[in-house]
């Protein structure tokens, strides 16, 4: 999942939505950050762990063209925040424009995230990220963004054009495994280990 999902989820379960997009750029033992980011930074690593061994993700990279191998798990998390930013009013009552606001000014109060994240944050708010997902045009953006962040850029050769063509694909496998994750996020956040509460 990428941001907006994790960020979705967060609010789903009632969980920190600032320590939850922080696990993306909190590596290493849990225990070495602050105490009110270490269940969104469990609960991001559970979901990720899910999503990454789930079978309807690794039957959907199967079905991008070899040369795309390593990067569809990527394309694949980005292509589900699109799905979830197209069909938002589906899993929020609050309109994507406002949680959009809402989660930018929560990154923005949370003390001692991340510097990455920290540095990452006025441009998340300013590009508004969260609502460029919703279209296509923003979905390619952000593959094309991402591309140019790895070190081997040549392993998103063909993602556009890849996403483009699996899109039924994508919508159904979204469509079936995203109510579980959201299931799993509150069963998760009622057994976070003590030592992250």
């Amino acid at each position: 999942m990428n941001f907006l999902a994790h960020l979705h989820l967060a609010d789903n379960s009632n969980t920190s939505l600032a320590a939850n997009i922080a696990g993306d750029f909190a590596k290493g033992n849990i225990l070495n950050f602050p105490k009110h980011l270490q269940q969104g930074l469990w609960l991001h690593r559970q979901i990720d762990q899910l999503t990454d061994t789930h079978e309807l993700t690794k039957e959907l990279v199967t079905k991008f063209p070899k040369s795309l191998t390593r990067a569809a798990p990527i394309l694949i998390d980005l292509s589900f925040d699109h799905m979830l930013a197209k069909y938002w009013d589906e899993y929020h009552h609050l309109d994507l424009d406002k949680f959009a606001v809402n989660a930018y000014d929560a990154i923005e109060a949370c003390e001692h995230l991340p510097e990455q994240l920290q540095q990452l944050a006025p441009r998340i708010r300013s590009e508004n990220w969260l609502v460029a997902y919703k279209s296509k045009k923003g979905l390619h953006q952000t593959i094309n963004s991402v591309s140019k962040r790895v070190s081997k850029p040549e392993i998103f050769q063909g993602a556009v054009q890849a996403v483009d063509k699996l899109d039924i694909e994508i919508e159904i496998a979204f469509r079936t495994f995203y109510p579980q994750l959201m299931a799993y996020s509150k069963i998760w956040t009622r057994k976070t280990p003590d030592e992250y509460l």
